[in-house]
């Protein structure tokens, strides 16, 4: 009886999603391989694995769930946002980690609660707008869901990662127009965020931050500092070619002229050894992700169902577009990892555990 009813359950599982995330996932693991063999250190792919073992257990046991528990439970999400802004706090008193305070360090391992933050905003706004969404026209409700992102981004922000500031602010504003935003409150925004911009540049901006944007737009002033990255990765991803060099046979991933091959740049490394080709076939692969997300929001039962996969997909869609814009050099470096394929732990595990969540929507259609 329990076994027919898992099987069930399995069966109404979207098998094309998983594929292509599945597909994703040996794209990253063969690059972080790939640039493994360089330094004879396979310990981060070994710890991958690990990841990737630990996110699929998650993603079945949150697809059991039963999520309505958790819409119909508003007391739960913010104990959740609590936490979660509590371990953003807690990362001002752990030790920087090459000029950053983003992760908690246990042993060789380490934990980024900003991907948490990321799935509790994600429902914590589904939450509140799945509620208000025919009294859009309501100021306050824009204004109390954009403190609910504010709180955070402003901690992220002082860690300092602009990068997952702007992933959460994107996660905002689709939200906010999918739940049907008025026009005029739209520019309304778009005029504040460039204040903003305005004085964050002259206030907030540390000097490194200002020295990136600045050789992103002329990466002439500092060719071997600030620019450097950005012209090894372009450099990088021009000679893959057509079919790519091969696998460990990258110069600019195999002899470390591409820094963090594996994370902020395994775009420019997979577009290296595989060439056009791989990037093709893995951005249709992400076409592929985003449209079935999107067609699970669109069959959903409820308003909330329906933000949650919206607002995951709109993640997804705002951490690829930086992670590839800035391997190509049309955004500036703000060190964004690319879904289910830079090697990290956290990022991967809390992708899984949404995509538990998605899969349980789906089950529910």
């Amino acid at each position: 009886m329990i076994f027919s009813r898992v099987a069930s359950h399995f069966k109404k599982f979207d098998w094309v999603l998983l594929g292509a995330i599945f597909l994703l996932v040996i794209f990253g693991l063969i690059s972080i391989w790939s640039s493994s063999c360089a330094k004879g250190d396979f310990f981060n792919f070994k710890k991958q694995i690990l990841f990737l073992a630990i996110g699929i257990l998650l993603m079945i046991f949150v697809s059991f769930l039963d999520i309505l528990s958790l819409k119909n439970n508003p007391y739960l999400i913010l104990f959740l946002y609590f936490i979660s802004i509590f371990l953003l706090i807690g990362l001002f008193f752990v030790p920087q980690i090459r000029g950053v305070r983003g992760w908690y360090k246990v042993g060789a391992f380490s934990f980024d609660p900003i991907e948490v933050v990321k799935i509790i905003l994600v429902i914590l706004l589904a939450k509140y707008f799945s509620m208000r969404h025919i009294e859009m026209y309501r100021l306050q409700h824009i204004v109390l869901s954009g403190i609910y992102v504010f709180i955070p981004s402003v901690l992220i922000f002082f860690q300092p990662d602009l990068g997952s500031v702007l992933v959460l602010l994107f996660l905002w504003i689709a939200i906010l127009v999918i739940s049907g935003i008025k026009l005029r409150q739209f520019l309304l925004l778009c005029f504040v965020f460039i204040v903003l911009g305005v004085i964050g540049w002259f206030f907030l901006l540390q000097d490194y931050q200002r020295a990136r944007i600045s050789a992103f737009l002329n990466p002439r002033i500092e060719p071997l500092g600030a620019g450097w990255s950005q012209r090894q990765s372009k450099i990088a991803i021009g000679s893959g070619g057509f079919w790519g060099k091969g696998i460990t046979k990258g110069s600019q991933t195999q002899y470390g002229f591409l820094p963090e091959p594996q994370t902020d740049f395994i775009f420019a490394s997979i577009a290296e050894e595989t060439g056009i080709v791989g990037i093709g076939i893995l951005l249709t692969l992400y076409l592929v992700v985003v449209f079935r997300i999107i067609k699970i929001a669109s069959l959903a039962r409820n308003n909330f169902f329906r933000l949650f996969a919206s607002g995951f997909a709109a993640v997804l869609v705002s951490q690829i577009f930086i992670h590839i814009g800035m391997n190509l050099g049309i955004l500036p470096i703000i060190g964004i990892p690319l879904p289910f394929v830079s090697y990290g732990g956290s990022g991967l595990i809390a992708n899984f555990v949404s995509l538990g969540i998605i899969q349980n929507i789906k089950s529910r259609e």
